[in-house]
């Protein structure tokens, strides 16, 4: 296997009449074979070679999860071409800066929405030659020689594969493991996206050692909803589902996780920290609406998985009467739980991809859900360290206060960025930019670099460690801290709008708008008290003495916010400097 779509064709030729990928259509589940999936990467990667596509090229694609996500990444690769997402909640500009930085030849879109997004930005995108649509639902007048329907484009390709043999076998042979094989843009919490690349040896490196480590199997299903751009979905999601031959069901969208979740009960689950947060808040809200009795037994069952989580996460014996009052009430009560949101048969829970509440893994391991941290950045494919030790496929070093990683999954540096990549990979190693400790082979991420907040007293401050605390509130959605070279520490906060709308309408507090809603007395005084418990729980009492909410309601297409939800620090900095700055003025 010298490459992601190689390793892939092996599975195809092996087991083509079994499932692969499951989405619902028309309220039904269908299920897609290894040998459809087949049929429709070739047909894609023999598109590309019949419209001029060469090795080396590069091509996007604009759109939400869905397995034509699937088929037009593989087909790139296929075709010897170098694959780049672009997440579907992108604007126009940066779509087209993503496009015309990586040299895009070709940008495969979702539906109307995202044509739109591609037809403005082409005229700044010169390489740009073809927009092939996935669904042409509203454009069937469409009459642009640049565009064309993603069937027309498998129908052209297959009619070229007809006529030239093992041009894709002899295809797929020649591509060498060092050639590059994706560009994963990052997120740009702090500044403008760079586009990482790496190789198909990285990626194999990544999936095949990952696999034993995780101990994913063709017996497991997935419930797949992150954005495909995203390195912790695109390779320990898709790329390791194929490796292991896992099946991945795809939501309808993201409205319907929690459903959908329900349906397929999966074994496999994979999420950011928001993603993680979100079900928690669920459980707590679903708690709080319950009879009298039904609370009291949750409270009984999450006290005794409390008392066992604590041990167990000291590494200490679990007494024999702690284990048998956890297990039972853990059946009888919190069972009940976990089949009500289709959580029952998790085997395996992944978050990662941002930093994580201490509190948040321990809540779940009470709840009876093993939720495994994992630290790893898009630079080295998404995984160098699992539970606080380094992958043993890796080696981690902190030796001045700086997390480094070297392994065979680092990457190959960032496109056309020289100097970055210069400051990235120095003297064998990944320097990324986290600060941490290593303490007998545990890994500990206390922030990063740039996050530290130093006061006008000279006290430094990890700001990521105390926003993540405030997160596992199930009112915070996210929070900022501010107060470099100032006296104290301030806050802007994200309250999260569903689960402070329904606490409000529990509590007959009165609200017409969000802004009413994020001014009501009563809701700064329960934000007040969430924030307090996370400064608590980090051991910083009254460490912040002000704080505001942001008053509008933020969409993911929204400038505040990156691709996976999380305040841009630097945006948010300069935006709301007016009210930062009345947190210190005493207004």
């Amino acid at each position: 296997m010298n490459s992601v779509p190689s390793m892939v064709w092996e599975r195809v030729l092996a087991h083509a009449d079994r499932p692969i990928l499951r989405e619902k259509q028309r309220g039904v589940w269908r299920t897609t074979t290894w040998a459809e999936l087949g049929r429709r990467m070739r047909a894609i990667g023999q598109g590309l070679r019949v419209s001029g596509f060469a090795p080396g090229d590069t091509a996007c694609v604009l759109a939400d999860t869905r397995p034509e996500w699937v088929y037009a990444d593989l087909g790139i690769q296929g075709a010897g071409g170098v694959s780049v997402g672009i997440y579907p909640t992108a604007g126009a500009d940066l779509a087209a800066d993503i496009v015309a930085d990586c040299a895009a030849r070709v940008l495969f879109v979702e539906n109307e929405e995202q044509l739109d997004k591609a037809l403005r930005a082409r005229a700044s995108c010169p390489a740009l030659e073809r927009i092939v649509i996935f669904d042409m639902k509203g454009l069937r007048d469409l009459a642009d020689p640049m565009c064309e329907s993603l069937d027309a484009f498998i129908a052209r390709g297959e009619a070229h594969d007809a006529d030239n043999g093992r041009q894709w076998e002899a295809g797929l042979e020649s591509i060498r493991p060092e050639q590059l094989a994706v560009l994963i843009y990052t997120a740009g919490t702090t500044g403008s996206p760079k586009g990482a690349m790496l190789s198909h040896a990285n990626i194999l490196a990544q999936v095949e050692n990952a696999a034993g480590l995780l101990g994913q199997t063709e017996a497991d299903e997935r419930l797949v909803f992150m954005p495909m751009a995203h390195v912790m979905e695109r390779v320990l999601g898709l790329y390791l589902t194929l490796y292991t031959r896992s099946v991945g069901n795809y939501v309808e969208s993201v409205d319907t996780v929690a459903a959908n979740l329900q349906e397929i009960r999966p074994t496999v689950l994979i999420g950011a920290p928001h993603v993680w947060e979100r079900f928690h808040s669920r459980i707590r809200l679903a708690t709080g609406a319950a009879t009298l009795l039904q609370r009291a037994l949750f409270r009984w069952a999450m006290a005794a998985g409390m008392r066992r989580a604590d041990r167990q996460l000291a590494g200490r014996a679990v007494p024999g009467w702690t284990a048998a009052e956890a297990w039972l009430l853990g059946r009888l009560v919190l069972g009940n739980a976990r089949r009500e949101l289709g959580l029952d048969r998790l085997r395996l829970a992944l978050v990662g991809g941002a930093p994580v509440s201490a509190e948040l893994i321990r809540w779940f391991m009470a709840f009876g859900v093993a939720l495994t941290e994992i630290y790893g950045q898009t630079e080295c494919a998404g995984l160098a360290a699992l539970r606080g030790q380094a992958v043993p496929y890796a080696e981690v070093a902190v030796p001045d206060g700086e997390v480094l990683v070297r392994g065979p999954h680092v990457f190959m540096g960032y496109w056309n960025r020289t100097r970055e990549t210069g400051r990235a990979l120095r003297d064998g190693w990944l320097h990324t930019g986290d600060l941490g400790t290593l303490v007998n082979g545990r890994l500990g991420i206390t922030g990063r670099r740039q996050d530290v907040i130093t006061t006008s007293e000279g006290v430094s401050v990890a700001a990521g460690e105390i926003e993540k605390e405030m997160k596992v509130s199930p009112y915070i959605a996210d929070a900022i801290l501010f107060g470099e070279r100032r006296a104290h520490l301030s806050c802007l906060v994200m309250i999260d709008h569903d689960a402070v709308e329904k606490w409000a309408q529990a509590n007959n507090v009165a609200f017409t708008s969000f802004a009413t809603l994020a001014r009501a007395e009563r809701v700064r005084a329960l934000i007040g008290a969430e924030i307090e418990r996370a400064a608590v729980r980090h051991g910083r009492p009254n460490a912040l003495r002000s704080f505001r909410l942001i008053e509008q309601k933020l969409e993911p297409e929204d400038p505040e916010l990156t691709p996976v939800m999380k305040l841009r620090r630097g945006f948010v900095g300069e935006k709301y400097s007016d009210l930062i700055e009345e947190m210190y003025s005493g207004a």
